[in-house]
């Protein structure tokens, strides 16, 4: 319609009117007569304007015609979105939070995702090892009833057993008897029957004993189970280590974080107590409160706190001096926000960054420091179960390769997969690729 219109508004050419062109040698004429110029040719505007393509007539459509048109090209889009190598229009994307960006890079680093999940399921199961790896029986039916031997102590004489003394049911002999018999007795033992603590006397022979089926590797020189020994010392270390980085933080992140807010007199005053507590000796702080108290795990926890905390306040410092620095937080500051509220919702978020990254190194030098505290003999004392001291038993064996190579391996292992995932939150965290500024 809009073309039929613009066709019909359109003049044509040989019906404009014929005007005379007076050109500068006199001569008259028509204007599409050429003209014989005696000298040179000098265009007039009247032949440039008619010499141009003439314009399109623009063509108004009405709004009855508008909205009648739109179900129509609606219809249209429908058919064409279907069609193949036709892309449909691209749709806004919803905005996704950093921290869901962070978790995103993280995945799709495997060597430390895979290992976090690893120690995620290690970790928990390793408290549930009493029922894993123990003496006592989880369940046993004996005339009728049913004990349960790990929530409650029973006698041996409970089940007919002629100890002296009245002592604790040694219940693999137990489930020996009972299979024995034959009868609706039974006993439902851990999948691994041996306890780190329990010496195995019935052994016959010298400690330490070879891997083999009783012990899978082995016994250490008083007779206790080594396999049973490292898997409760994994718990041991890594919670040890754990508990560790959260108290060294908690003090690093508030000592540091007020130094790089507050500056001045506090900043200085903060520099140099933290200048003359980190000169103190370490090993000699250790030495001195073992000699005065038996080194227990809250102990060496407090003990190495105190130290362990110097290195985060430096990096909450100087987290907080460059943020401080930049222009939300001094229009903040404009504004009258409270400082408790710049410092909690606006500065430690940004702060928290490389500080996070930090983290799994920090376990890595937890689990490391109680190890060696454990071989030197100033760490958790024995019986508890301990990487370290089971390092230091081995030594003194070294023929017997499995009393010093199972502990080694175990804490190898554990700081590798620490290591992996720290690597890749720090990949993660990297602000040149995402930022809360960006």
């Amino acid at each position: 319609m809009a073309d039929q219109n613009s066709k019909d508004n359109i003049i044509p050419r040989d019906d404009l009117p014929r005007e005379e062109n007076t050109a500068k040698g006199g001569q008259t004429g028509p204007l599409d007569v050429p003209q014989e110029n005696k000298g040179e040719d000098m265009p007039d505007l009247q032949d440039e304007m008619l010499a141009r393509p003439p314009l399109p007539i623009r063509h108004v459509i009405p709004d009855t015609e508008v909205e009648e048109r739109q179900p129509a090209q609606r219809e249209i889009r429908e058919a064409m979105s279907g069609a193949p190598g036709i892309a449909e229009p691209e749709m806004t994307q919803p905005s996704v939070s950093i921290l869901k960006k962070r978790w995103q890079k993280f995945k799709m680093l495997k060597r430390g995702y895979y290992s976090f999940l690893l120690l995620a399921i290690l970790y928990p199961l390793s408290f549930a090892l009493p029922l894993l790896m123990n003496k006592t029986a989880l369940v046993v039916h004996y005339d009728g009833e049913y004990f349960f031997p790990t929530f409650n102590y029973y006698s041996g004489a409970t089940f007919g057993q002629d100890l002296a003394m009245g002592g604790e049911t040694d219940y693999r002999k137990l489930d020996e008897a009972f299979e024995k018999e034959g009868g609706s007795n039974w006993v439902l033992m851990p999948p691994y029957p041996w306890d780190p603590y329990e010496v195995d006397f019935d052994a016959g022979e010298s400690f330490p004993l070879k891997p083999s089926g009783r012990h899978w590797l082995g016994t250490d020189d008083t007779g206790r189970d080594v396999f049973a020994r490292m898997c409760y010392g994994f718990n041991v270390s890594l919670s040890f280590a754990i508990l560790l980085t959260i108290i060294e933080y908690l003090i690093g992140a508030a000592l540091g974080g007020l130094m790089g807010y507050a500056g001045g007199l506090i900043d200085l005053l903060g520099q140099r107590f933290v200048e003359i507590w980190s000169t103190v000796p370490f090993l000699y702080t250790v030495i001195i409160v073992s000699s005065i108290l038996i080194p227990n795990f809250a102990i060496l926890i407090l003990v190495i706190s105190l130290f362990s905390w110097i290195s985060i306040s430096y990096y909450m410092r100087g987290e907080f001096l460059r943020e401080k620095s930049k222009d939300y937080v001094a229009a903040a500051i404009a504004l009258g926000v409270k400082d408790r509220t710049i410092i909690f919702r606006h500065i430690l978020p940004n702060a928290l960054t490389p500080v996070v990254a930090f983290l799994p190194f920090s376990i890595v030098g937890g689990i490391s420091s109680l190890v060696a505290l454990d071989y030197l003999g100033f760490g958790i004392p024995p019986p508890m179960p301990s990487w370290g001291q089971m390092m230091s038993v081995g030594l003194g064996y070294i023929e017997s390769w499995w009393l010093i190579v199972t502990p080694f391996m175990a804490m190898f292992l554990t700081l590798l997969l620490v290591t992996f995932i720290g690597e890749a939150i720090r990949e993660a965290f990297d602000p040149k690729v995402f930022s809360r500024l960006r």
